[in-house]
């Protein structure tokens, strides 16, 4: 019999750092096991199954992200993105707003995702259920089961950082660690008779540690309404106390969970609990289908109405929810005129789907329900490419219709304070002249010291023709064009769908016929002024 050569195994590597507070025996099963872990990433890796980032992007991927565009429909931007790594399809997929309400920007927000060091694929509040779909349907097929938990993450951070096992607590007065402010006032803006609702929010930073700059954005945390969600609950026949994550479901559903758009999960666990052509449409809505045509109305409450009734375990309802997100808002106010508040323009939302009346969440939270004195917690995001000029004599040309007019409100007080020598344009339109004139006092004050050099208006609805803030961008192209040719910085805050999109094809325009240049040149005009920081926008 021949003598066999034991086969020595090679030596373990060492994830788990002496001074890791595991004793021995924990040690060597957590080195075993992360590194079996580690041996598979690599695996995954090489095959670029694992959406790692490669240290150096290969070629095509260097592609200026054609799709960084809020107007671009998500159909659009995914074929732009076709055939890029999976961290580039992900970013295409996000609403391309940068707003940081997910707490990253777009694109760390996909690599995030793809690095394993994300597992949430529905924070991206302006994408909604578009985009959390198309995420999903983006990894699916990619990684190994469970391979998109936190394990990834925390191998990931003791690769880098072995002695970093203890998680380091986020920075107070950010979306992870929010602090509390005071509400003191939701004061009306409109005039009598207005057929819109928008108010001037004042809070009280002044014990929070909160500082903040012109262009940033105010977090807060808002809750639902509680008829909505006592209604939800007379509808599954589930007691207001009953209990789930340590306090009554009436007061969870109020403060934890999205009670807005119905997610795909809760069609699915309702394809389970009820039976012939409900279940069938309830499976069919879970796949993003839209049976009857009305998709885009199932809020939580109108689908359970419309495929019940049913009776299900409460606990397995409001894990089939959504946590409930913070939303931002465009600071109105300058730290150097009010440094312990924050002023906000809010429209209130609220319409009518089917006979009954839909609330927007964090709006009417704001407008009606909270009381002066009231906590809220609260954030400010800081802006990113959305900010004044360093230097004050820099003209700046301004474009927000409606509550687009926020962030105009703080630059002007800002540099008003500062004593700026630059000149400054205003765009601002809405409605009606008579009600819906947001700060129509301050903006004449402005433009009698000289803060605004020039005020421009549109109304939409005092004449037989429509009138927007890009026409009158076009009557004063020649003016306008000169501003930009002597350095003015261009802004422009509102609706990214529509409102800027004109306000950038006006532009094109202006510039071609102001520097004589074809379409394709003054396009390229505009992605200098982009590029240099000239060109910003604030859209959502």
């Amino acid at each position: 019999m021949t003598e066999m050569t034991p086969v020595v195994p090679p030596p373990m590597q060492e994830l788990i750092p002496v001074s890791a507070p595991f004793s021995p025996e924990q040690r060597i099963w957590l080195n075993g096991f992360f590194a079996g872990l580690l041996s598979v990433e690599a695996e995954l890796s090489a095959a670029g199954l694992n959406g790692a980032a490669p240290a150096q992007m290969p070629a095509g991927d260097d592609d200026g992200a054609p799709w960084h565009d809020a107007a671009m429909p998500i159909d659009e931007r995914m074929q732009l993105a076709e055939g890029k790594s999976l961290p580039r399809r992900l970013f295409a997929a996000m609403a391309q707003q940068d707003c940081g309400q997910c707490g990253y920007m777009c694109e760390t927000y996909s690599k995030a995702i793809a690095d394993g060091a994300e597992t949430k694929l529905n924070l991206c509040v302006p994408g909604g259920k578009e985009t959390s779909r198309m995420l999903k349907r983006l990894l699916d097929g990619v990684r190994p089961s469970g391979s998109d938990t936190v394990m990834p993450t925390l191998l990931g951070a003791m690769v880098s950082d072995p002695e970093g096992l203890t998680p380091k607590a986020p920075e107070r007065g950010t979306r992870d660690a929010p602090v509390e402010a005071i509400f003191r006032m939701a004061t009306r803006l409109n005039g009598k008779g207005s057929g819109k609702d928008t108010r001037h929010v004042v809070l009280d930073i002044g014990g929070s540690g909160l500082s903040y700059a012109p262009g940033d954005s105010f977090g807060l945390y808002p809750r639902n309404n509680p008829a909505l969600a006592e209604a939800i609950l007379a509808t599954l026949r589930v007691p207001y106390d009953f209990p789930v994550g340590g306090k009554p479901i009436r007061e969870a559903l109020i403060e934890d969970y999205a009670l807005g758009l119905a997610p795909d999960m809760l069609f699915e666990l309702l394809s389970y609990l009820v039976g012939g052509e409900r279940r069938q449409k309830a499976k069919a809505l879970a796949k993003g289908q839209d049976p009857d045509g009305d998709a885009a109305t199932l809020d939580v409450l109108a689908a359970l109405e419309k495929l019940g009734p049913v009776r299900c375990d409460p606990e397995g309802f409001v894990e089939c929810l959504e946590p409930l997100q913070p939303r931002l808002y465009s600071i109105a106010s300058s730290p150097l005129v009010t440094p312990s508040q924050v002023h906000l323009t809010v429209d209130a939302v609220r319409y009518d789907i089917a006979g009954r009346r839909r609330l927007g969440v964090a709006s009417t939270f704001l407008a009606d329900r909270v009381k002066p004195g009231t906590p809220l917690k609260v954030y400010i995001q800081k802006a990113h490419g959305f900010a004044l000029p360093d230097n004050g004599a820099t003209p700046i040309i301004m474009v927000g219709p409606g509550t687009g007019v926020a962030p105009f409100r703080s630059f002007l007080w800002h540099r008003k304070a500062a004593k700026a020598k630059g000149r400054a344009w205003l765009f601002f339109g809405h409605q009606h002249e008579a009600t819906d004139f947001f700060y129509r006092d301050e903006l004449d004050a402005f433009l009698a010291d000289g803060t605004l050099t020039r005020l421009s208006t549109a109304w939409s609805r005092d004449g037989r023709e429509k009138v927007y803030v890009q026409d009158r961008m076009r009557e004063a192209g020649p003016q306008l064009w000169a501003w930009l040719k002597d350095g003015a910085h261009f802004y422009v805050c509102g609706d990214a769908k529509r409102m800027a999109r004109d306000v950038e094809n006006a532009l094109i325009e202006i510039s071609s016929r102001g520097g004589q240049m074809s379409e394709a040149g003054a396009r390229d005009f505009i992605a200098e002024l982009k590029a240099t920081g000239r060109y910003q926008a604030d859209v959502y």
